[in-house]
């Protein structure tokens, strides 16, 4: 999870940084970060349509220039002809509805998030794909006298 945290200070997204790493045989497949599609402007140079029209979070995810973490991280894989079949994905932020059902279709069967996203219907996709889906807990420290 150190290494998706780090992942996500690539994003280009005014409104929220999000990182993800698909791992398979304890190798790291692929890696993506949300920003704007190679060659395009990023939000950081023309602004952010969605906070300009008011739009919450976890809703109209079409009226955005970038690219979901997930999403790239898929592309990123497939682009260079890796298979994330029975992969795990680890992700700064649980998948929206769009991810979750491109996490299904690559054959990804196992994901831990860290932090919560407001789309129920996302999650329910994943338990009915049968798809182990874990919200990761940091582990204790260990308090010294």
């Amino acid at each position: 999870m150190e290494i998706v945290e780090l992942i996500k200070t690539r994003s280009t997204c005014l409104r929220r940084q999000v990182g993800a790493l698909i791992v398979k045989d304890k190798r790291i497949l692929a890696t993506g970060y949300n920003g704007a599609p190679m060659g395009c402007k990023h939000c950081t140079q023309v602004g952010c349509l969605r906070q300009q029209l008011g739009i919450p979070s976890g809703e109209r995810h079409e009226l955005c220039r970038g690219i979901h973490a997930e999403q790239n991280a898929i592309i990123q894989a497939a682009y260079s002809g890796v298979s994330v079949k029975g992969g795990t994905l680890y992700v700064t932020t649980q998948p929206c509805i769009l991810c979750a059902k491109m996490i299904v279709n690559a054959g990804i069967r196992k994901i831990i998030f860290k932090g919560d996203y407001p789309d129920d219907l996302a999650m329910s996709i994943l338990r009915e794909a049968e798809i182990r889906v874990i919200k990761y807990e940091p582990p204790l420290s260990f308090i010294q006298d």
